[in-house]
């Protein structure tokens, strides 16, 4: 196999993407008539061989029309990446070292594929998440809250005692699922309070007296990368979450978090296409 999946028509364009679950699905909308396009076509057959976690479609823009339409194609060749039905990136024009980058960024390492079979159905949300949005509360300077959002071997640390506040937001809603907080036996974090959609991040007086959507009491066990339970009615409109992290498992002064994930899925699954249809109808402006 290893070659991209050529798409009949748009039923067959949505069971496919339904089909790819939390897969990165990477689309090539394409043209016959289009040189550029026909240049590019034989390096995006060698990509399925190279990814074999992602789903790679090619879409005749002649022949599925509408499909193009409804996905806002209008220049050839484009692609599109999505996760769980919704667009995360774009690319337009036949260019190899871009296309594979791309690709490359969105698949994700082994490890997080381990994670998304963990917890099925959901995704490992880090691309919807806004970096520049997101702070932490007594991080220390040499290790920061961005080092822990990327499995890149850094970690968080606490400054001046145990305690850290964690704002993470997102850039469109989010339901949450589970949250994943990885780090030592010894200095990981063991209390953690969740507050959702704050207007702004809380200060630690805040944190200790406001009511939180849910309490957390980490073991060390829970600490070594497995995906822990949200209460998930309570987290199905998520534009940010807090944690507010009260002490550590041994109860020194500094807390460490190697790694911070979150598992879910965004609302917004639905495409322009069919959202523009749904809110034409008459009647129903209200």
């Amino acid at each position: 196999m290893g070659l991209a999946t050529v798409i009949e028509n748009e039923a067959h364009f949505q069971s496919e993407m339904a089909n790819a679950g939390t897969k990165l699905v990477v689309v090539d909308f394409t043209a016959t008539w289009c040189p550029p396009c026909q240049r590019i076509a034989p390096f995006f057959e060698q990509l399925p061989a190279k990814f074999p976690r992602a789903v790679f479609l090619k879409v005749d823009v002649d022949r599925c029309a509408d499909t193009a339409g409804a996905q806002g194609v209008s220049v050839m060749p484009t692609f599109i990446f999505y996760r769980n039905k919704t667009r995360i990136d774009r690319l337009q024009g036949a260019d190899p070292n871009t296309l594979e980058n791309k690709v490359r960024q969105h698949y994700g390492s082994e490890d997080n594929s381990e994670d998304d079979n963990a917890v099925a159905g959901h995704m490992d949300l880090v691309t919807f998440i806004t970096k520049s949005e997101c702070e932490s509360l007594n991080e220390s300077d040499d290790h920061p809250l961005t080092h822990c959002l990327t499995g890149g071997g850094g970690y968080l640390q606490s400054d001046c005692d145990a305690q850290l506040i964690i704002n993470i937001s997102f850039n469109q809603l989010v339901k949450l699922h589970s949250l994943k907080i990885k780090g030592p036996a010894d200095k990981g974090p063991k209390t953690v309070k969740l507050f959702i959609n704050q207007p702004r991040t809380l200060d630690f007086d805040q944190a200790a007296g406001n009511q939180c959507v849910q309490d957390l009491i980490l073991s060390a066990s829970d600490l070594e990368g497995v995906p822990v339970p949200l209460k998930f009615v309570k987290f199905q409109n998520v534009q940010n979450i807090q944690l507010f992290i009260e002490d550590n498992q041994s109860g020194g002064d500094i807390t460490q978090i190697d790694h911070l994930a979150f598992y879910g899925s965004p609302i917004s699954t639905t495409n322009m296409g069919e959202f523009k249809r749904v809110a034409g109808k008459k009647g129903e402006s209200h």
